[in-house]
């Protein structure tokens, strides 16, 4: 059986109906309802139950971050183009939006979920997984805390929906059936028959390509992918197959993590005219490499994996990868290999909407991931490169002195030519980057 508990605004819920006992794990996932727009509706009063998008510029290839529900009903929809999101809805109010602020708020909304349960685990800025599985110690029912933690969340002005089952991949799916404010549980026995009828999209981890290949083969629903051939799986999903099918059989039994260990860090930034020379991707290049480079040393991490991520002004997408020999957190070194690795993926006159630069491999015997971007075509560079002060005393000591000034006057406090040349050159959009709420 599933429960649906809707709580819209201007409502009050005096106490929850009788619930049925609950037998084994108990996984939440929390989401925040159209996150970084309902901070900008509860920081602005004259915004709330209007049209309010987060996102880039129109007129510079910007995309939409965020969308209110009333924008929503438009149309309007997260990484949509900017352009199109305003023609259809032209009376939205815009804004580039405040990370800091999300960040803030996000911080109390994850603290909110740690005082409920120490398993928690942060996916993104605006969701988390959380084990509340009832124990002798602990008899609560899941859904009661489900219930306290959406009331306590909405005091600080946003909202959320949660869904509740067994697994992380069950309570992901409800999280979405009910939205905003929802509670949508799928109980103890009660898996396969939610999963079976929903479009296999409808899991994470299914993307575009995999759908279609999958439809063609006549696997429409999770419950065709459960039963699904064997052959068909290991084709679509590779070593993933049999994690697949549990997945879609309500089987997966993926532990909600407490591991904080970052995986990557990455930044990327899309530009309102496309690049074109070599000599601006190459100063585009520098400046995302140093912003790479101080996120490292603020988390005191060093990669031996260097990733490249270029996307064309058609959309299509390549990443080349290399390893790096000792690890490293200092963009002085690695930046000229980013600059051999462009050859790769780049022929003069080619024009570039979007540059990504990534570093990995922190745990000192990580191989080469298979893609630290989505839908990119991966290619190794093993070309030695040279540093751009080849005396590592002095690369060190530049970089600290450049550190300790912005860390004591903001990051803008020093610029070079490079993060001048293209600094006007962005669209304004945000992106929800696991390691900036970190």
């Amino acid at each position: 059986m599933r429960y649906t508990l809707t709580m819209k605004y201007g409502e009050k819920q005096s106490g929850l109906f009788e619930l049925p006992p609950w037998q084994g794990d108990a996984i939440l996932l929390v989401d925040l309802d159209a996150f970084f727009a309902s901070v900008e509706q509860a920081d602005h009063p004259g915004w709330r139950g209007k049209p309010v998008i987060v996102g880039g510029d129109a007129d510079k290839h910007g995309v939409v971050a965020t969308a209110s529900y009333e924008a929503r009903k438009f149309g309007v929809r997260s990484a949509m183009p900017a352009s199109q999101a305003e023609r259809l809805c032209p009376q939205a109010i815009w804004t580039h939006g405040h990370f800091d602020r999300y960040r803030e708020v996000s911080n109390q909304i994850m603290a909110i979920l740690r005082s409920e349960s120490p398993y928690v685990q942060q996916v993104s800025i605006d969701e988390a997984f959380m084990d509340v599985t009832p124990t002798r110690a602990n008899k609560e029912h899941p859904v009661a805390i489900a219930n306290r933690i959406q009331k306590r969340v909405e005091e600080l002005g946003v909202t959320c929906s949660i869904g509740v089952g067994t697994t992380k991949t069950i309570a992901k799916i409800a999280s979405d059936m009910d939205k905003p404010r929802g509670i949508t549980v799928v109980y103890p026995g009660e898996e396969q028959s939610f999963l079976a009828p929903l479009p296999v999209r409808t899991m994470s981890g299914i993307g575009k390509a995999s759908e279609k290949v999958l439809v063609d083969h006549g696997v429409r629903t999770l419950g065709d992918l459960a039963v699904a051939d064997e052959g068909l799986l290991k084709k679509v999903f590779g070593k993933n197959a049999g994690m697949m099918r549990d997945r879609a059989r309500g089987g997966d039994k993926t532990p909600v993590e407490q591991d904080d260990t970052v995986k990557s860090v990455s930044n990327e930034v899309t530009y309102a005219q496309d690049l074109s020379t070599r000599e601006d991707i190459q100063a585009a290049l520098a400046s995302i490499a140093a912003k790479v480079g101080r996120r490292l040393r603020k988390k005191g991490l060093k990669g031996h994996v260097i990733s490249l991520k270029v996307r064309y002004h058609d959309q299509s997408t390549k990443q080349v990868q290399r390893q790096l020999s000792p690890e490293t957190d200092d963009e002085l070194l690695y930046t000229p290999y980013l600059y051999q690795m462009l050859d790769e993926v780049w022929a003069p006159g080619m024009p570039v909407r979007l540059l990504g630069v990534g570093m990995s491999g922190f745990e000192g015997n990580e191989v080469l991931q298979e893609s630290l971007f989505d839908d990119a075509d991966l290619g190794i560079v093993n070309d030695e490169s040279k540093p751009t002060i080849k005396n590592e005393e002095k690369r060190r000591g530049l970089l600290s002195a450049t550190d300790a000034v912005k860390n004591k006057f903001g990051e803008t406090a020093v610029r070079y030519g490079r993060d001048l040349r293209q600094g006007r050159n962005t669209t304004g959009s945000m992106a929800k980057n696991p390691e900036d709420y970190k």
